[in-house]
């Protein structure tokens, strides 16, 4: 078996879909001697911010000198990368040597009606535990899919748990509001396993403390267990903040990344870095502290692919990461003209992201599809000149014609979701690649 050919059948999995439940991932784990009883986990959950927190606590862990493994998605440059050791992707005859171990169980399951149909998500939900159990590594940071309380990561027995943010995403799974979708983002919470929680609304954190309460877990709140205080952007790029708990200050710490958002994440994964020094009697340093941030990389969350012309990608797939990402346009961008190249996905609200991004001043926006089930339909879009955007039926075509004209004070924008901004990256890197060697 080629590597294409096993990636291939992994995706020939998303033909059963999104199919929230715990039966049919516990039946292959079973299969495998169930290594999510025995990987050390730390679990993250949350509307946004997952993928970013992931990225600074293993960067924080690896930097005590840890075998890191972690679980993520959606893949940004490789399908390998959503399973990876200390950053390193999950190698080809890994992969392969792991489906060629899953077929035969998967199509054995396929045979009986109650447990059949093993989406995607559930089958590398089960490869990435046996990987990370094989590999001995230290401790796996373990991405939530989608909401929590039925998501096939919930399988894992975790050493700490976090919920991000809270907001509007997954409706018709979750619940209409955000105290039903911190309900089920709540189901993380295990008995006594310890909880960090990061910028959350009094309502929907409520129904945490509710989860918490009834599970006899320890609660570390944002602005209150622990606190956050944003200063300024770095003068280079990224944002600097200082960072409290019970064990004192840590003044002036630096991530790379762009957003008043990502200190907010940064300090949940801190408060979790912290936690988990506790619970294995590890050394807490600011020098790890400091250095592990500085090294986090988390590619297309507003990550700089380019300074001449400015391009900046930034896979805000929801209503509540658009409103974040037009805060920080606001306030980082002001003297720029704004080119959004945008796509999404169907099912997402569309009309809300779209308002958000025309609040920008002096914004365009190109209005596109891609090649992806579910991606936005243009036949619904007219161009309408007075609403300030265009419809662009070929991607590649616009993004060319974008780059041919911008100008010392343009910015390019690419956003929405995170697979369109992959696809996008993906080019963008080859064609400077190519001009280099030009």
């Amino acid at each position: 078996m080629t590597i294409e050919q096993a990636i291939a059948w992994i995706h020939s999995r998303q033909k059963f879909g999104s199919r929230p439940g715990l039966k049919r991932v516990q039946a292959l784990l079973d299969k495998v001697g169930n290594p999510e009883k025995k990987v050390p986990v730390i679990h993250i959950a949350g509307t946004n911010g997952k993928g970013s927190t992931v990225a600074y606590l293993r960067s924080l862990l690896e930097e005590s000198g840890l075998c890191v493994g972690s679980f993520t998605s959606p893949y940004i440059e490789e399908f390998n990368e959503r399973i990876a050791i200390n950053a390193e992707p999950i190698p080809d005859d890994k992969l392969v040597a792991y489906v060629e171990k899953y077929q035969p169980l998967v199509n054995a399951l396929d045979e009986d009606e109650a447990l059949g149909g093993i989406t995607e998500f559930e089958l590398i939900t089960a490869l990435a535990l046996d990987y990370f159990l094989t590999e001995k590594v230290d401790v796996a940071v373990i991405e939530v899919g989608l909401g929590g309380l039925l998501d096939s990561t919930n399988v894992v027995e975790p050493l700490l748990t976090a919920i991000t943010t809270i907001g509007y995403d997954h409706t018709e799974i979750l619940g209409d509001s955000l105290t039903e979708i911190a309900a089920q983002k709540a189901g993380i919470i295990k008995n006594g396993v310890p909880v960090v929680t990061g910028k959350i609304a009094q309502g929907p954190l409520l129904a945490i403390e509710e989860t918490v309460a009834a599970q006899k877990a320890t609660l570390y709140r944002y602005d209150r267990e622990y606190t956050v205080t944003y200063l300024h952007p770095d003068p280079g790029w990224g944002e600097l903040f200082d960072f409290s708990d019970v064990t004192g200050t840590f003044k002036k710490l630096k991530v790379p990344l762009l957003g008043r958002h990502q200190t907010e994440n940064a300090g949940v994964a801190i408060e979790l870095y912290r936690l988990y020094c506790e619970l294995q009697k590890l050394p807490f340093e600011e020098k790890n502290v400091r250095k592990g941030l500085l090294h986090a990389q988390w590619p297309a969350r507003m990550e700089k692919i380019s300074d001449e012309p400015l391009i900046v990608l930034d896979g805000a797939h929801n209503g509540h990461a658009m409103k974040r990402l037009v805060e920080n346009v606001k306030q980082e961008f002001k003297t720029y003209n704004i080119k959004v190249l945008f796509s999404a996905l169907e099912r997402k609200d569309i009309s809300l992201m779209l308002t958000e991004l025309r609040t920008i001043p002096n914004v365009r926006i190109y209005l596109t599809t891609f090649e992806y089930p579910g991606a936005l339909d243009l036949s619904q879009y007219d161009d309408r000149e007075n609403e300030r955007f265009t419809v662009v039926s070929l991607w590649q075509f616009g993004l060319g014609e974008l780059l041919g004209n911008l100008e010392a004070d343009d910015l390019l924008l690419v956003t929405g979701s995170l697979y369109f901004v992959a696809e996008v990256r993906n080019l963008l890197l080859d064609i400077g690649g190519a001009n280099e060697k030009s």
